[in-house]
């Protein structure tokens, strides 16, 4: 089967969970968004309601013949034990959901540390509020996190957060390889243009300015973690730790 992965194409966020999922799994799959012949406008029509399938109420989502399954945690409860990616048993593919909703969750406190009062406004127009909600997360959330996590991979013995067995939350988890998906000079380039066309629409200079994103030609590529060496329990939190 070949998938079809919907998601904004100029940043990693939620998304890039699900791209490293099917890169590690070496699946047939097209990133919509990041093709020229369909780019941001296919993605558009889809939340639109002017494809065929269930509506998605945001990005990511997978197509994968007639279904189409959207939140990144459930993608992977879906998509991962297709490819190997998640254990057999159903106690264990609960137990490395769980583990996903958790990064989630992690996920969306780090977004609002830099977009307290709200998504719609760029960070720079927010960075007295974001200071404070930093210093918060920083002091109370994040060791609250990381503590957490560390305590199941002491728990688990293995090096992977389900113990001797690699699955897609160890994709997910932040560990120090650093970004996981390195994006081509021309996917900055329009970043940029996305950004300011956005800024342009709030600022009333063209109300249908987001509706002509650019396309991204360049493909992406990944740093299978597979290959990679287990690392151990101090290490791959060594990146997160703040003073």
């Amino acid at each position: 089967m070949r998938y079809e992965l919907y998601y904004w194409p100029s940043i990693q966020g939620r998304g890039e969970f699900v791209r490293l999922a099917l890169e590690e799994a070496g699946a047939s799959y097209v990133d919509v968004a990041r093709t020229p012949q369909r780019g941001v406008p296919a993605l558009t029509r889809f939340l639109e309601g002017k494809s065929e399938g269930r509506l998605p109420f945001a990005p990511p989502f997978l197509k994968a013949g007639n279904l189409v399954i959207a939140q990144t945690a459930n993608i992977l409860l879906w998509l991962a034990p297709r490819h190997g990616l998640a254990p057999k048993s159903e106690p264990a593919r609960l137990w490395a959901h769980q583990l996903q909703l958790t990064i989630a969750d992690w996920l969306v406190e780090v977004h609002d540390a830099h977009h307290p009062i709200g998504g719609a406004f760029y960070y720079e127009d927010q960075k007295p509020e974001s200071k404070r909600r930093a210093a918060h997360f920083t002091a109370e959330r994040l060791p609250k996190f990381l503590g957490y996590f560390e305590r199941v991979l002491a728990r688990e013995k293995g090096g992977w957060l389900l113990g001797k067995a690699f699955s897609y939350a160890d994709l997910s988890f932040p560990d120090d390889r650093g970004p996981a998906l390195c994006f081509s000079p021309r996917d900055g380039e329009v970043g940029a243009e996305i950004s300011a066309v956005g800024r342009a629409a709030r600022e009333g200079r063209g109300t249908a300015a987001h509706r002509r994103l650019p396309r991204i030609e360049a493909a992406h590529r990944v740093q299978p973690a597979r290959h990679l060496q287990a690392l151990s329990r101090t290490g791959r939190l060594a990146i997160w730790r703040m003073a």
